[in-house]
């Protein structure tokens, strides 16, 4: 069992595409949240990740950033132990 992976997403997003062409090619499972039409995520987004932008990956409840950030992350070679590691009892719970 992995991590739990939810990203938020607009339809309109290349970079949105990208992340989740990143976590497929990572062979994780991941939930997509289409903030669009949803003014109450994008609200928490703000708050939770200090971020107006999308994407915006959380894994295990950390905010880690949008697209760039998940890349850099997986050219340290840090992407897959996060995304390797399952979540705990503590985790920050998301909104979907």
């Amino acid at each position: 069992m992995g991590a739990a992976v939810v990203i938020y997403t607009t339809g309109y997003c290349p970079y949105c595409s990208r992340a989740k062409s990143l976590l497929s090619q990572k062979q994780a499972a991941f939930k997509e949240v289409d903030v669009e039409d949803r003014p109450d995520i994008r609200a928490w987004l703000v708050q939770a990740s200090g971020q107006r932008t999308v994407p915006q990956v959380f894994v295990n409840g950390k905010a880690l950033g949008g697209f760039t950030d998940i890349a850099a992350l997986d050219r340290k070679g840090e992407l897959d132990r996060l995304l390797e590691t399952p979540p705990s009892g503590t985790d920050r719970q998301v909104m979907v």
